[in-house]
């Protein structure tokens, strides 16, 4: 019971402890309530689009942190299929007192090109540390297919 006292105090009085990323969502938009709160509008999975390449508009990744104590460094890129050509990549900096606090942080992403159909990834990383590489699909949609046309019937003879 000491030492879990005694780890506990220390974990108190840390200047500096790596924090974890509990969640990271790609969107279209995010948006502030005037209470301060968010909303994460289209979340996305797949990008499908009727032709490669292509440009997208404005995309945002939504991640958020807790559990660490200290001033970070987050950067969120998009890695193309070959795992190692980044696309776009983004970042910002930000501060956990202690360990009751939360920060959570919005990158906008625009303008990105994807050339060809695959699986890219997102990688949020914090201070050098990867914490998350999440699969992104882009995917051709294949052309709807019309039902062939219902000859009209001919009218009965008498």
């Amino acid at each position: 019971m000491r030492r879990m006292m005694n780890d506990y105090s220390q974990t108190m009085n840390a200047t500096r402890i790596l924090p974890e990323l509990q969640a990271s969502l790609m969107c279209e938009s995010v948006h502030q309530e005037t209470n301060g709160n968010l909303i994460l509008v289209g979340v996305v999975y797949l990008i499908r689009v009727p032709q490669l390449p292509v440009v997208t508009g404005r995309f945002c990744v939504f991640n958020r942190w807790a559990a660490g104590v200290g001033r970070f460094h987050t950067r969120t890129r998009i890695v193309a299929p070959d795992g190692i050509t980044t696309l776009s990549e983004g970042g910002s900096q930000f501060e956990l007192p202690d360990l009751a606090h939360h920060a959570s942080n919005v990158l906008v992403f625009a303008n990105v090109e994807f050339k060809t159909a695959g699986t890219y990834y997102i990688e949020v990383l914090v201070d050098d540390v990867m914490k998350l590489r999440s699969p992104l699909s882009v995917a051709l949609a294949q052309p709807q297919s019309r039902p062939a046309a219902t000859p009209a019937a001919e009218p009965k003879q008498a």
